[in-house]
């Protein structure tokens, strides 16, 4: 759990996002006044379970959601001198790609299924960089090199149908490395692949990262994935941030009972338990209304009077270290400020 890369001076900066879903009935509060940066090298883990806020977050700072039934209603996104929320859909087409990768979740259906590989490849290159057709065709066969499809010249001709799970994951991460952009975006790319292909697709991103020297977000639900190739972890539950530190101070001292529970549920090879593994009980919070109490209280353990009341703010409690919680993990009792 150390950092796998250079880490330079920051590239992105997002600061207070908010995200609301109007539906027919309800407005949904997905994001909630999120703040991070990410460093130049860097990889950035963001983690938490399903629902938390996690793509939404990250899709928004692309504009990548539909509006409507999508508000981003506060905010800002600063990269390269510039408001990302601020640019209009033809400025933006260009930041995606060019300037910002992004591989989505899905390696199966996020490849268009009526065109070859070599196409999909080609014309990010051809639009975004104005390569002749011969430059482009050369550039995606190193590309496929690059991220170790054998015989790359001729699977250019291919369908996405004739590669395997892995394989098409390989050919995202090529598109979204294509234009050599200074960001990418990885929004659990090794969620519907098997271990061994997982590990082969985390070991590629730590060969490229040390390589290109981009930043790198990591969407993740799993803390496991991230523990060697992350230099620093966000825990993210209720659309807020409640945990951020390095990783390896995050899995040695974790002080959010939520990021502890995320921990316990990780099996390890020394591990005593018999019959099931840990889970974490109850549901996510309705985000129907911007919290006005802590939303992990009502799965927490440590949860008393005040986590009820009133929404913990991000405070410090180590060296880069930094959580929203009323109860203090090292005296297991309320913190000084409650």
């Amino acid at each position: 759990m150390t950092s796998t890369g250079h880490v330079g001076a920051p590239i992105l900066e997002v600061n207070n996002l908010r995200t609301v879903f109007h539906m027919r009935e309800e407005t949904i509060h997905a994001v909630n006044g999120v703040s991070f940066r990410l460093a130049e090298g860097e990889l950035l883990g963001v983690v938490g379970e399903s629902g938390s806020g996690k793509s939404v977050t990250m899709m928004s700072l692309m504009k990548l959601l539909p509006s409507p039934p999508v508000e981003i209603v506060a905010g800002t996104v600063e990269f390269d001198g510039r408001d990302l929320l601020q640019l209009d859909t033809s400025e933006m087409r260009h930041v995606r790609g060019r300037q910002i990768g992004f591989i989505f979740q899905d390696p199966m259906t996020s490849l268009n299924p009526v065109f070859t590989v070599g196409f999909q490849l080609m014309e990010p290159l051809r639009e975004h960089l104005g390569l002749s057709k011969a430059e482009a065709r050369e550039r995606a066969v190193a590309l496929l090199e690059l991220v170790g499809i054998p015989s790359a010249g001729d699977r250019l001709r291919d369908f996405p149908h004739q590669f395997s799970g892995g394989m098409r994951q390989r050919v995202m991460i090529a598109i979204a490395l294509a234009c050599d952009p200074k960001i990418l975006v990885a929004d659990e790319p090794t969620t519907a692949l098997d271990v061994t292909i997982q590990a082969q697709i985390l070991d590629l991103i730590k060969k490229l990262r040390q390589e290109l020297g981009m930043g790198i977000i990591w969407i993740t639900h799993d803390l496991g994935v991230v523990a060697g190739i992350a230099d620093r972890v966000i825990v993210m539950y209720g659309g807020l941030f409640v945990e951020h530190a390095t990783v390896r101070d995050l899995y040695e001292r974790p002080q959010h009972p939520y990021t502890r529970a995320l921990l316990d549920t990780l099996p390890s090879l020394d591990d005593t338990r018999v019959g099931r593994l840990n889970s974490i009980s109850g549901q996510p919070p309705s985000l129907t209304a911007i919290p006005s109490a802590c939303p992990f209280a009502a799965r927490c353990g440590h949860a008393f009077d005040r986590c009820w009341a009133e929404n913990p703010a991000m405070r410090p409690v180590g060296d880069g270290h930094d959580v929203a919680c009323w109860w203090d993990a090292e005296t297991g009792a309320p913190h000084n400020g409650a």
